[in-house]
């Protein structure tokens, strides 16, 4: 391995490993997830809607507070200011945390529908299990930590 794509790994593992930021994520993760939980159970409970529909939609409203709270405080000192490059940022977002999404809601459909487990803690599992999905791709791809 070359001297630069060496480097290239550890600049980015020592980004990943900041413990301030990563305990910041897993803080506005929880918030997110807690939105995401409780608009999951409404949709479901008051709706005709079964958890595969009202994730999606319990997903999306929790990804947009999240990304708030990211961009505000976990992530405030990265990226560049601006109309523009706040929607890019939110973008990628968006497309980093679908990758996350489709864990989760692969392991909510599983746990679901092939174990019978509650689709609550089936939704807590899978969030957990997206969880570290995001964290490396938000931090790395959408606020670019590693260019500090």
């Amino acid at each position: 391995m070359s001297d630069s794509l060496s480097e290239a790994i550890r600049t980015r593992v020592r980004a990943l490993l900041s413990t301030s930021r990563f305990t910041q994520f897993v803080g506005v993760g929880t918030v997110g997830a807690t939105v995401d939980t409780v608009v999951l159970v409404a949709l479901v409970e008051a709706t005709f809607l079964g958890p595969v529909v009202a994730k999606i939609l319990s997903w999306e409203l929790g990804i947009m507070i999240i990304f708030a709270i990211n961009e505000r405080w976990t992530f405030a000192e990265y990226g560049q200011v601006g109309l523009g490059p706040l929607v890019r940022r939110f973008l990628r977002s968006n497309g980093v945390r679908f990758g996350g999404f489709l864990v989760t809601l692969a392991v909510l459909r599983v746990l679901v529908q092939q174990f019978d487990v509650w689709y609550v803690a089936a939704n807590v599992i899978g969030i957990g299990v997206g969880f570290f999905v995001n964290y490396t791709c938000e931090s790395l791809y959408t606020w670019q930590v590693h260019q500090e």
